[in-house]
């Protein structure tokens, strides 16, 4: 059995509805040794916390998903921000997050700048605060990498990530860390595994995203932190080394970057 640290699973997500308890306080006895699960809102944000504050293993980052600000006028966002940015100071707090760009949906140009706006004032929150970030980048490439190329002195994962081995070099140029899901698992993941090869192993993490983002032989089903040992596996795989040796050195690299002892 693999020790793993899960570095990105949403367990406030209403799948987890019906068995959340039992199934997080079981995870040491399947080798999930540690857990963050971040928040995308404010009320995420909370669950997230009184997440970590109840198991042991579990920490909790907090911030604001770029779909999530949609609908909310700018005061609702500022006092959010602010509770958010209180909630931060918690000792379980481990980073801001997620916050970035998701041009996927968004196509008008006004909703665009409002994202980067709002990525900004929780870049400087970090920055205040003195925590890493969790980056969510969905064919925003551009921005996400001139935005962080503004904050030098905030450390940054980009998550679930999608870009390209080219893209990849540049942000660890940055000094940043990239994580992936279960889509290396795939057998069309030619791109995923490719930005794999160039990542040297001190800067890669493994997360599952869950309950989405399902690792094959899962791939369809409800996605969690006992599936994330798959990572470790194909990782191993895709660099020729042991699924015990990326299991330790993912594990080393989440609790470095988070500052977990």
């Amino acid at each position: 059995m693999l020790t793993v640290f899960d570095t990105h699973a949403h367990y406030d997500a209403e799948q987890f509805d019906a068995d959340r308890d039992t199934l997080l306080s079981g995870m040491p006895e399947q080798g999930v040794e540690l857990i963050l699960n971040p928040g995308c809102d404010l009320e995420t944000s909370r669950k997230a916390v009184s997440y970590a504050n109840r198991y042991p293993w579990m920490y909790a980052a907090v911030g604001y998903h770029p779909e999530n600000i949609e609908g909310l006028t700018d005061e609702q966002l500022a006092d959010h921000l602010s509770e958010i940015e209180a909630m931060a100071k918690d000792p379980r707090v481990k980073a801001i997050g997620e916050i970035g760009l998701d041009y996927y949906w968004c196509k008008e140009p006004a909703a665009r700048k409002r994202q980067q706006e709002v990525f900004r004032m929780q870049m400087r929150m970090a920055k205040r605060l003195g925590l890493p970030v969790i980056i969510h980048d969905r064919e925003a490439h551009l921005d996400s990498l001139t935005i962080v190329e503004q904050y030098p002195d905030v450390k940054c994962v980009f998550h679930c990530y999608s870009g390209s081995a080219e893209f990849a070099k540049q942000l660890l140029e940055l000094g940043c860390m990239i994580s992936f899901t279960g889509v290396i698992t795939f057998k069309n993941s030619r791109k995923a595994r490719e930005a794999v090869e160039v990542i040297p192993m001190d800067r890669l993490m493994i997360e599952t995203d869950a309950p989405y983002m399902a690792p094959e032989p899962y791939r369809g089903k409800r996605n969690s932190s006992l599936y994330v040992y798959r990572m470790a596996e194909t990782i191993a795989e895709i660099k020729g080394i042991t699924p015990e040796e990326a299991a330790r050195i993912t594990m080393e690299n989440g609790k470095r970057f988070f500052e977990i002892d």
